[in-house]
């Protein structure tokens, strides 16, 4: 019991802090909309948690993935060799392990399911899809219909593709939907971002995929409260899928442009990796030059550990354990959540228990980092010329929210997860 109460005092925290960060502190507290939204998101925590019927159909996933990363692995053993998954070309010593290269083996399931993606959205099935969680939203949380169609393809689209589903409308939103638009990119990952991190913890998170597709439904609303909490006021934007500008021309034309989409995506994520370990190692070496702290020399890691702890103690995590889980929060917050979920997956065994490994798995599922500040408001500055002023002055903001979403969820999921 005194686990759930924390994580309650973790929750009502991150709704003051959104407050204390309003545009307009002398607007009324929408309590009622406050109450509704974290209803609506305990509700879908529980549901998606506790009923074995829905965890069982979320769990479907798995094979899903499970068969395109034996399709991958096919496609990339012809073009890698063994650095690839093919059979190795010589013996290995007595009790070592076949090598993981994790930009040959690994990587290249963003650019098969960005493929398949565009191939589904020229289908309909995913149009559908978004369609569907976009009424939902409107229906539960009163969105406007651009916030609706934000939420619903920020959960199957990446920070770069959502913008075009929702160009013709980004001159014409107001201010407050602008940055609910830029949160709810954010706190979710991107269906190709849910495959790869899947398979990153799924040895050390048992049904992954599950639980990253589940991260993101539970962060849509905690979204749209705290972009509301911070930037008051709902909009009244209509939306219809029939003006959007992501269009293909026929079935090919989706899997050529998916795939130059996956291997731009590709490309990134191992510039990313490579800078931000280099930039760590750096900064670790030059943390050395300084006095031992606890007999420790200072890293990068330790930091984060001690700033982001108290976030992680108050959505859940035990103190003992905070420092672990704050530091792989900072690493996400700060540097990149796809290096958060490496460092996760390498943890030794026990450092987490299996309660806090589950709420530190779910508060790392979003894109809200320091590198995305800048994709996401380059991309909408370039889409919306006239919105780049605004973009600009709510790109922090927007990260900030988008982390404060994702530890909710992670509190959340504490609620609703047997002690």
């Amino acid at each position: 019991m005194a686990a759930q109460v924390q994580g309650l005092v973790g929750i009502l925290a991150l709704v003051l802090f959104a407050c204390m960060l309003s545009s307009d502190r002398r607007s009324a507290v929408p309590w009622r909309f406050i109450g509704g939204a974290l209803l609506v998101q305990f509700v879908l925590a529980l549901v998606i948690i506790r009923v074995p019927f829905v965890w069982a159909i979320i769990g479907l996933a798995n094979r899903a993935v499970s068969a395109i990363e034996r399709a991958t692995l096919k496609g990339s053993a012809y073009m890698f060799g063994y650095t690839g998954g093919a059979p190795i070309p010589f013996v290995l010593k007595e009790g070592e392990a076949a090598p993981l290269v994790i930009a040959f083996q690994v990587l290249p399931l963003i650019i098969v399911f960005s493929a398949l993606a565009a191939l589904l959205w020229h289908w309909g099935i995913l149009k559908a899809a978004v369609r569907g969680l976009s009424w939902a939203l409107r229906r539960t949380l009163g969105v406007s219909g651009i916030v609706g169609l934000g939420g619903g393809t920020s959960l199957f689209l990446g920070v770069v593709e959502a913008p075009l589903v929702l160009r013709g409308w980004l001159e014409r939103v107001s201010r407050a939907e602008l940055f609910a638009l830029m949160v709810l990119s954010m706190a979710t990952i991107s269906g190709a971002l849910l495959v790869l991190y899947a398979q990153t913890i799924g040895k050390v998170v048992p049904d992954a995929v599950g639980h990253m597709i589940s991260a993101s439904l539970i962060s849509l609303p905690a979204a749209i409260l705290i972009a509301r909490l911070m930037e008051p006021g709902d909009g009244t934007t209509p939306a219809d899928l029939a003006e959007t500008d992501l269009r293909y021309e026929s079935s090919m034309d989706a899997l050529v442009c998916g795939t130059m989409d996956g291997v731009q995506l590709f490309l990134a994520v191992i510039g990313i990796i490579i800078v931000v370990f280099a930039l760590v190692a750096l900064v670790d070496d030059g943390l050395s030059l300084l006095p031992l702290v606890a007999e420790d020399p200072l890293t990068l890691k330790r930091m984060f550990g001690w700033v982001f702890a108290p976030l992680m103690w108050a959505i859940g995590v035990p103190w003992s354990e905070a420092p672990t889980a704050g530091a792989l929060m900072g690493t996400k917050a700060i540097l990149n959540e796809y290096v958060a979920y490496l460092e996760l997956a390498a943890l030794p065994a026990g450092s987490l228990s299996p309660r806090a490994l589950l709420i530190t798995t779910y508060a790392l599922c979003g894109v809200a980092n320091l590198a995305s500040v800048g994709l996401i408001v380059s991309t909408i500055g370039t889409l919306a010329p006239g919105r780049r002023a605004d973009v600009a002055a709510l790109g922090i903001r927007s990260w900030v929210a988008g982390n404060a979403a994702t530890a909710m969820t992670g509190a959340m999921i504490g609620l609703v997860t047997p002690i």
